[in-house]
């Protein structure tokens, strides 16, 4: 039946507009994300494998060599089921150095530009048979419908509307690696669409011309079993050559390629993948050999490229007709945008870019897009134009198998990209040339001349005499291409940028990038630098996304960082501009200090890969990556603090135990220089590095928690060829010890001042008590006033020894535990009212307020008249040492298990080098003849009689004058036991 012209413009401007239907309501959010970012949905989408060439090009390949046609299907079913140890690899390296095509990823392991740019033009080439059978297949199917004479218009007007599509939802985006989820839904869309319109095809051949599957076989075993018998079957070779030219297909081929890796979801998603799109193919495949059979059945007589259209001689119902227009349609289109897509985004990276670099462009961002767009309208326009000129001159099997084998010469170096880090760009390049030369030659140059094929067939291989043409081109043209890529590979030169790529590449690889410093210092700088190349607009933002992305400062200038920076800005300007162009950008524009250095491995960076890559270690590997984790756990578990610096002074390690210590934290600091750490540890560190020793022990460091005593060992680790250098350094904290040894060492000193204070106490007490006596007789001896005022002097004066012996011997019996002493409750309250009313007894002149603000409830266990006569000395003192006005604070407050009493006053403070020595007897701030120095060492021992504690800060903590007596006393004790120590930093 034919239809009219406009039924078919009708019926194809329907499907697209469903399309934009689809990608409509994609983008308007109204299907949920849940589905369209199901892995089902990209399964779907990687259905846009199955071409015009799966709904035309399968029925003309079945009608000549029977079941051969599964070899399309088989063929990409294989690959995919290689998916852990074929595209995993693939995926991991696009993802992560965002390769979008095929040409980015060769450009990238083979570190050069014009690798890119041969890829690109040898995928031109050979997708252009495959775009010509797109766009030919829609103009046959809409001839066999109509019957109109030059169906082109026609299709170039669908091809129009493709490339709209294509611009309007697949090139809004400047990054050519985007994903695009509203193409991805609406290709699953058209997958689904073809799919059924197969099945049901297939159907109405089974059920509608056949009586079901018994009359399908009594027909084979009858009148079709001639017809069956005429059919040519392919050879072994053939048939595995044809498995090989599909596997590569499914992903060298630009539209693969680039839904394959750049459109996919996750690993998860490709794996799924991997089962249910050879699932989804076998579907495809079914009705293949049920619409061939049952044409056959009805009389038609379709040979040669007219089988291919067998669909349309299944029934005379208009609708059949439209079934088959309607999966070509959905096929053809949904082939020609993403090849469109890809093919643009090749030609723009390894072509354009390359021909003019985009220096002072003033809108980056809108001048890609622009020749993105442009390119995919001259991508569409070309396959048309090829259609037009050459393709209507040969058959599908013709144009596809053309194409297949152009892609083919790429498998080579896609296999030594991933599973041979020897090879090099020169046996690679000559391998493809010879390849390539040989395709030409033999199927491309006859497509577009009436030149005979120029294959001439090796010795040793001459039973390729007879086969067909593109048979014996892909054997001798792959054969040529390994030999030569392998040959030239071997013996020459592989270059050091070339070897680090390959360790990137390979399937086994665990990146080492090298440790070297940059000439920019900070991401501010990164700006300032690629400003240069991008302009200012563009570079802030390709800075600042890269920034965000790995969680870093703009300021942040620690070399290991910047580093990373870099290698994520190269990442991100490959995404938009390829590889090529990223690298030479970045090489230009940031470059590394060399100076002569030798650059090291970057260890750190190789123990985050690690991590991230363990998952998949397996054996031996995944034995020795256990016992590095288990190493490298220890070390930062170690209960003291450890760093480790490289031979160049970059900090390699900073345990948990120094963050602690520190307050630093690790990752903040890993990758720094030793001089940029905050003070004290540059200095510090430093001086433990420089050190001819391997010890500094008890430092005192001034930290955020006060002073502390660190003890630093080093360890130097002498690098040799194959070995890391660097030096490790242990900070053990020894203040707690520092401070025993001090109060041990202070302790000793007081009992040994204690006995002879007991001792001269003893001795000076009978002759002062005989002067006395003396004094005092003298007194009732005389009457002269000058012997009277003399004695009155002695008087005096030897009441004042009887006091200092006194002191001295309260102090040599102070501060000794005994035990049985009954401690009693005491409310310091109490006891301090008691103190400051002694206080007040003894007239001094000066003008002092006193503020007792101790809580009335809040006691402690000790002897409440040992601790009046502490508090006595210490109000003294505070009053001494207050200016006329001042004002004396007595405060109390519990602290931990005990309560901590302050006497805070506004005097001038004590100088730093008395500040130690004040519980020493004898030791005082006062005038001559006003103090013995007795004082404080007497509390000191009262309070340690107590189990408390006393420390001195002066000037208190936020204030510029003062002193203030903190004592630490405990407010329950068990007898005979020391109750809990006190917090050290009291």
């Amino acid at each position: 039946m034919t239809s009219s012209l406009g039924g078919v413009l009708l019926l194809g401007s329907g499907y697209l507009l469903l399309m934009f239907a689809c990608a409509l309501a994609v983008e308007r959010g109204w299907i949920p994300s849940r589905i369209t970012h199901h892995p089902a949905v990209y399964t779907l989408a990687l259905g846009v494998y199955a071409s015009a060439w799966a709904i035309y090009g399968s029925l003309e390949l079945a009608s000549q060599v029977g079941y051969g046609y599964l070899a399309y299907y088989l063929g990409v079913a294989g690959a995919f089921l290689l998916a852990p140890v074929l595209l995993l690899p693939i995926q991991r390296m696009t993802h992560t150095y965002q390769l979008s095509s095929l040409a980015d990823l060769f450009a990238f392991r083979f570190r050069s530009r014009w690798i890119g740019t041969l890829i690109t033009v040898v995928s031109l080439l050979a997708v252009l048979p495959l775009l010509a059978l797109q766009v030919q297949t829609m103009g046959d199917a809409i001839h066999r419908m109509t019957g109109a004479g030059s169906p082109a218009l026609l299709a170039l007007a669908f091809c129009a509307l493709i490339a709209l599509f294509a611009i309007l939802f697949g090139a809004r985006h400047t990054r050519l690696n985007a994903r695009h989820d509203t193409l991805l839904a609406t290709i699953a869309t058209g997958s689904l669409i073809k799919l059924g319109a197969m099945l049901a095809l297939g159907a109405i051949a089974l059920f509608g011309i056949f009586d079901g599957p018994a009359d399908l076989q009594a027909w084979l075993n009858g009148p079709g079993l001639a017809r069956q018998a005429a059919v040519a079957h392919l050879d072994p070779g053939q048939w595995r050559t044809l498995l090989l030219l599909f596997f590569a297909a499914a992903f060298l081929m630009p539209h693969m390629f680039h839904m394959t890796f750049a459109e996919t979801l996750s690993r998860r998603s490709l794996l799924q993948a991997s089962w249910s799109l050879p699932l989804y193919l076998l579907l495809m495949a079914l009705p293949v050999p049920l619409i061939l059979w049952g044409a056959q059945r009805v009389g038609a007589e379709g040979m040669g490229p007219d089988a291919a259209y067998l669909a349309f001689e299944l029934s005379e119902a208009w609708w059949v007709d439209a079934l088959a227009f309607i999966a070509g349609l959905a096929a053809t289109s949904g082939t020609l945008t993403i090849i469109a897509l890809a093919l643009s985004g090749m030609v723009l990276n390894h072509l354009v870019l390359v021909a003019h670099p985009p220096a002072h462009q003033p809108d980056l961002y809108r001048w890609l897009r622009w020749l993105r767009q442009a390119l995919i309208a001259a991508v569409v326009f070309g396959g048309w134009l090829f259609y037009r000129t050459i393709g209507v001159h040969h058959d599908l099997i013709t144009l596809g198998l053309a194409s297949f084998v152009g892609m083919a010469q790429c498998l080579p170096g896609m296999l030594a990209v991933l599973y041979w880090p020897g090879a090099n760009r020169k046996g690679m390049v000559t391998g493809l040339l010879i390849g390539v030369l040989i395709w030409l030659l033999g199927l491309w140059l006859p497509l577009i001349t009436t030149f005979p094929t120029l294959v001439v067939i090796p010795p040793g291989l001459e039973a390729l005499q007879g086969k067909p043409t593109w048979y014996i081109v892909t054997l001798v043209a792959l054969s040529a291409n390994i030999l030569a890529f392998i040959l030239v590979s071997l013996v020459t030169r592989t270059s050091e940028g070339e070897r680090a790529a390959a360790e990137a590449c390979s399937v086994d690889a665990v990146i080492r990038p090298k440790r070297l410093p940059l000439m920019a210092s900070n991401g501010e700088d990164f700006k300032r630098h690629l400003a240069d190349a991008l302009g200012t607009e563009v570079a802030e933002r390709e800075v600042n996304r890269a920034l965000t992305a790995l969680n870093l400062s703009p300021l942040d200038g620690r070399p290991y960082a910047l580093r990373r920076l870099r290698d994520r800005i190269q990442a991100n300007i490959s995404g938009l501009m390829g590889p090529s162009v990223a690298q030479d950008i970045v090489d230009r524009f940031l470059p590394y200090q060399r100076d002569g250095r030798v650059a090291t491995e970057d260890i750190h960076f190789v123990e985050s890969r690690l991590e991230a890559y363990r998952s998949r270690l397996t054996g031996l590997a995944r034995e020795l990556d256990g016992l590095r984790r288990y190493h490298r756990r220890t070390l930062t578990q170690l209960p003291i603090g450890l760093c480790a610096f490289g031979d160049d002074d970059e900090l390699l390690m900073w345990n948990d135990a120094l963050a602690e210590l520190t307050g630093i934290d690790g990752a903040s600091v890993i990758g720094a220089r030793r001089n940029s750490l905050p003070a004290p540890w540059a200095e510090l560190l430093g001086r433990i590095l420089a050190e001819e020793h391997s010890h500094l022990y008890k430092e005192p460091v001034e930290l955020a928690k006060g002073q502390r005593y660190l003890t630093l060992h080093k360890a130097v680790l002498n690098g040799g060829e194959e070995e890391r250098g660097g030096t490790v350094i242990l900070v053990e904290d020894h203040s707690e010890m520092k401070w025993l040894e001090d109060e041990l060492v202070h302790a000793a000193r007081l009992a040994s001042i204690g006995q002879l204070a007991a001792g001269v106490a003893h001795e000076i007490g009978n002759p002062i008590t005989g002067i006395s006596s003396l004094a005092q007789n003298l007194r009732y001896d005389t009457d002269d006033p000058a012997l009277l005022e003399t004695a009155e002097q002695i008087q005096q004066l030897t009441d004042r020894v009887s006091r200092i012996v006194g002191s001295l011997v309260g102090f040599a019996h102070g501060g000794r535990h005994v035990h049985g002493t009954t401690f009693a409750p005491v409310a310091l309250h109490r006891v301090t009212e008691e103190a400051l009313h002694l206080i007040h007894l003894a007239r001094s002149g000066q003008d002092v307020t006193y503020r007792n603000l101790c809580p009335p409830d809040l006691t402690v266990e000790g002897d409440a008249q040992r601790l009046v006569q502490v508090l006595v000395n210490l109000l003294n003192n505070a009053r001494d040492a207050s200016p006329d006005g001042g004002e004396i604070v007595i405060a109390a407050e519990p602290d931990g298990q005990g309560v901590s009493l302050t006497v805070t006053d506004e005097g001038q403070g004590i100088d730093a080098q008395v500040r130690d020595h004040l519980f020493e007897p004898f030791t005082t701030t006062k005038a001559p003849g006003e103090g013995t120095g007795l004082g404080l060492p007497l509390v000191y021992s009262i309070i340690a009689e107590h189990y408390g504690q006393i420390h001195i800060d002066s000037p208190p903590p936020g204030r510029e004058r003062g002193t203030r007596i903190r004592l630490w006393l405990p407010t329950t004790r068990e007898d005979g036991e020391d109750p809990d120590e006190p917090d050290s930093d009291r």
